[in-house]
């Protein structure tokens, strides 16, 4: 007798499975993890795409826990030792890319701890320069840096931000030093740009884009291979047709679940990025930012997790010949 009812009970859990998973995600509310503070580009990034994915979840509960410190990876690590039951993912930037090489030990492993669900966008960065900067144009702020005795401040957001790395990558095709000043966040960089403390910028179009309409920096390039279509930046020239080679720094945001989350679950999650990435809304609010919501076969797991280990080669070698990188 107690045979049969154990046998019972195991047939009753066996048959329950595929009920829980197709009930997913239910009424449990979702967290996304975003490793940054909030306001923050990826926290505005962050917070769009969980209204479009709140939708097309079937209207769950989306929450946003921001777990900013240590240039992300804080707020990364918390996410890799989460449940992998679906319910906590982690929405962050290039940073999953560069961390690897940025940081000499860190406490997750980017290809190994993840499932990969998918790219959502793609930001442009812009290079900014403080109003009473006397240079008004590109091949002119060469000269003038050139002719700095003290050299020229570049801010940036600290280690491993989109700044930052767009920094050395302008160090190092534009062959000057420069005085690196890191900031503990964007909104502080900024602010000190528009007083005049810094020079330079380079940062993502969703933190200048307000300042460049305004007319209340110098707008030098953009670092995208072409012009950007939006009429604020459409007579803004790359700083590839300026003369740097291959210079293409385009920040990117992806979705991530823990590792070991049901793939009934991931197809789930995946299905739910790809019609959040076409709504309507969420679509115009990353175009008014200056960003390219994503529509290509990054949108699918195999294809992101590649782009990432091709963007981890490619910013590897770029920190590495920096000398960049922290304990």
């Amino acid at each position: 007798m107690a045979r049969r009812s154990l046998l019972i009970s195991v047939v009753a859990m066996v048959l329950a499975l595929p009920a829980a998973a197709q009930s997913y995600p239910g009424s449990k509310p979702i967290t996304i993890i975003v490793p940054f503070t909030a306001g923050g580009p990826t926290d505005k990034v962050a917070r769009d795409f969980a209204e479009a994915f709140r939708k097309s979840l079937g209207n769950v509960s989306v929450v946003i826990d921001n777990a900013p410190g240590a240039g992300s990876t804080i707020g990364i690590a918390k996410a890799a030792r989460s449940a992998p039951d679906g319910y906590t993912l982690l929405l962050t930037h290039i940073g999953m890319a560069t961390a690897p090489s940025l940081y000499r030990r860190l406490p997750f492993d980017v290809q190994e701890d993840f499932a990969y669900l998918g790219i959502i966008n793609d930001v442009p960065m812009t290079l900014i320069g403080r109003p009473t900067l006397e240079a008004d144009s590109f091949p002119a702020l060469i000269e003038w840096a050139k002719a700095q005795p003290e050299g020229v401040n570049l801010g940036n957001a600290g280690l491993g931000s989109a700044s930052h790395l767009c920094g050395l990558m302008l160090q190092s095709a534009t062959r000057l030093e420069m005085v690196t000043i890191p900031y503990s966040g964007t909104a502080p960089a900024i602010s000190d740009l528009l007083g005049g403390q810094i020079d330079l910028l380079c940062d993502q179009t969703t933190n200048t884009t307000a300042h460049v309409a305004a007319g209340k920096v110098k707008t030098y390039a953009v670092t995208t291979p072409q012009r950007l279509h939006s009429a604020i930046y459409k007579d803004v020239p790359t700083l590839e047709e300026l003369g740097l080679t291959d210079f293409n720094v385009t920040i990117w945001h992806g979705l991530y679940a823990p590792t070991g989350t049901p793939q009934e679950v991931l197809r789930t999650l995946n299905n739910a990025l790809k019609q959040a990435l076409r709504d309507p809304e969420f679509v115009r609010r990353q175009t008014d930012l200056g960003a390219v919501v994503a529509t290509d076969a990054r949108t699918s797991p195999a294809e992101h997790k590649a782009f990432v280990a091709a963007e981890i080669d490619k910013w590897g070698q770029v920190i590495r010949a920096a000398g960049q990188f922290a304990d």
